[in-house]
């Protein structure tokens, strides 16, 4: 009865389910005519699969398990259907057997350990509890119907501590289907097998959870290599980008593919005033401390405020807000982000103090439009950028910054100005550009920021002795040829009054040389930027320093403490 029961259940599962498959595909195609007969099919193998194992429990050569498994033993086939043979173990591992029948234990002990397994065989629940705390065992199968302990408890006591991949069980029940097996398989059981055991069954099922088990070590593993991986990375690359670059890519291989897209973003571009000519009274070691200090203070803060930064220019810092991801207040944490630069360089420089290193002065503009964005560069070399005349804007407006002073566009101005605090409009005409633009400047943030720069107002001292200046106008990166006369006739620590016959339009940068007795310059040319025209004094306009030198410091020094 036990082989025709073996024999039947694999034929009479394979009409059921193949009758299922093609039920689905003729409610698939339509043929719903048809759907009736697949339903009988599947009625008709279920109901002599049940009426198979009604005989079998039931009928005159039913025997109890442990007499069917001990017939079995002496028949030489270890409870195994006939004509099959036990398929093995193809890795091996530690099994702690629990069944208080002596015979099922010293059977299923004997054909696993045939199998290739290390089995340990108890009794009761309680000494399978001791024995799996202090041992380590890679699968418990456990019987359901125990004394004392029954296996279900004992399954309920190794969930508290144990995942059901760190240790699998496989409950060993009388009937499937039984509210015991339910029980089992909800309360963490991986798998559950029928008695009276067919062997092939048992083994083919134990070797799936142990090949599961050793797939899940390897995944944690891996997940474990990957996070090390992860945060090597991390903190590579988030020296050069933002976190969210790299999340982008760790979290999207593709996004390492040379390709772009179009975005709304705000630019901001942040520089040094006069650093080049600082930098020739410095020393290399010098110059890189004060570039560090500065440009990783302003990265932190950059970063905070969800900017990406494009890279460093030397002393200038090129940043986008708005890509790779994009959020509706991307000008207004780019504006943000600006104020609180200007502020923190009050930090920078007394750390430059402290260091014996100069005091530096920044300004920053801000540009807001459409560009392309994505990794730019080849195979060999690649960076996350952008590309568009937005970034040239932004350059342009920098230009034409004063020391702790934020330059914005018109576009961006219309995208915070319930926020922000700017002085009136400022019309400019960039170079490249065809009309000309109206920039203004910030002088705070308010909502959640709460931001405000201080007021720049200075001190000016009028000179009982003028001071004899030559000065030249720059065209881009290069000085004219064409020099001018002039004189200060006020000082304050950041700028000068300026008087002279030639005209100086606004915003013009100019390179000063102060002149001794017999009209000789001394060494130590600077830099300036014509802020505007004094009113009411015609050839009079007020400039402010953009660089500092020697003789500078030396005129100011003598200048006003003399006064």
């Amino acid at each position: 009865m036990r082989h025709l029961l073996h024999e039947m259940r694999t034929p009479l599962g394979q009409i059921i389910g193949y009758g299922e498959m093609l039920q689905e595909e003729m409610e698939d195609r339509g043929q719903q005519d048809l759907v009736p007969d697949a339903q009988k099919i599947q009625g008709a193998a279920r109901k002599l699969l049940e009426l198979l194992e009604d005989v079998f429990q039931s009928g005159p050569t039913a025997v109890a398990p442990a007499e069917a498994a001990a017939a079995a033993e002496r028949a030489g086939d270890a409870g195994i259907a006939p004509g099959a043979e036990p398929t093995g173990s193809t890795a091996g591992g530690r099994l702690l057997l629990v069944d208080d029948e002596a015979d099922n234990r010293d059977l299923l002990a004997r054909r696993l350990t045939k199998a290739g397994y290390e089995v340990t065989a108890v009794e009761d629940g309680t000494r399978a509890l001791h024995a799996i705390e202090s041992g380590d065992f890679d699968l418990v199968l456990l019987d359901v119907l125990m004394p004392g302990l029954s296996g279900l408890e004992v399954l309920e006591s190794i969930r508290r501590t144990r995942s059901v991949s760190d240790l699998p069980v496989i409950m060993a029940t009388a009937l499937a289907g039984s509210q015991d097996t339910v029980g089992a398989l909800r309360g963490g059981a991986n798998d559950y097998v029928t008695k009276p055991f067919d062997m092939p069954v048992v083994l083919a099922r134990i070797e799936t959870q142990l090949a599961l088990k050793r797939a899940a070590t390897e995944i944690a593993a891996l997940a474990q290599q990957l996070e090390i991986r992860n945060a090597f990375i991390r903190r590579a690359f988030g020296r050069y980008v933002s976190d969210e670059v790299v999340d982008n890519l760790l979290e999207n291989p593709e996004g390492l593919e040379l390709r772009g897209e179009k975005r709304r973003v705000t630019i901001l571009m942040s520089d040094l005033r006069g650093f080049s000519t600082l930098t020739e009274s410095l020393a290399p070691v010098q110059v890189v401390s004060l570039l560090n200090g500065y440009l990783g203070r302003m990265a932190e803060i950059i970063q905070a405020h969800g900017g990406t930064i494009d890279e460093f220019l030397g002393d200038a810092i090129l940043a986008f807000f708005g890509a790779p991801a994009s959020r509706e207040d991307d000008a207004e944490r780019a504006v943000a982000a600006a104020v609180a630069m200007q502020l923190a360089m009050e930090d920078v420089n007394r750390a430059n103090r402290d260091a014996g290193l100069p005091q530096v002065e920044m300004g920053i503009g801000i540009g807001t439009g459409e560009v392309i964005v994505g990794n730019i560069g080849s195979e060999k070399r690649t960076k996350y950028g952008a590309v568009g005349s937005p970034v040239n804007l932004a350059s342009r407006i920098e230009s034409y910054t004063l020391g702790g002073e934020v330059l914005i566009c018109g576009e961006t101005l219309a995208a915070v100005a319930k926020l922000v605090r700017a002085e009136p409009p400022r019309e400019v005409h960039p170079k490249g550009l065809e009309a000309p633009i109206f920039i203004h400047s910030v002088r705070g943030i308010r909502g959640a920021y709460g931001l405000e720069l201080p007021d720049s107002a200075s001190e000016w001292t009028e000179l009982a002795d003028e001071v004899p200046v030559r000065f030249a106008l720059l065209e881009g990166k290069q000085v004219s040829e064409a020099s001018c006369s002039g004189s200060f006739f006020a000082l304050s620590q950041t700028g000068a009054r300026l008087r002279s016959d030639d005209a100086l339009p606004e915003l013009a940068d100019l390179r000063i040389e102060i002149l001794d007795g017999s009209g000789a310059p001394r060494p130590g040319a600077f830099y300036a930027k014509v802020v505007r025209a004094e009113p009411g004094a015609e050839g009079t306009v007020l400039v402010r320093f953009t660089s500092r030198s020697p003789a500078l410091e030396r005129t100011l020094t003598h200048a006003l403490g003399s006064q």
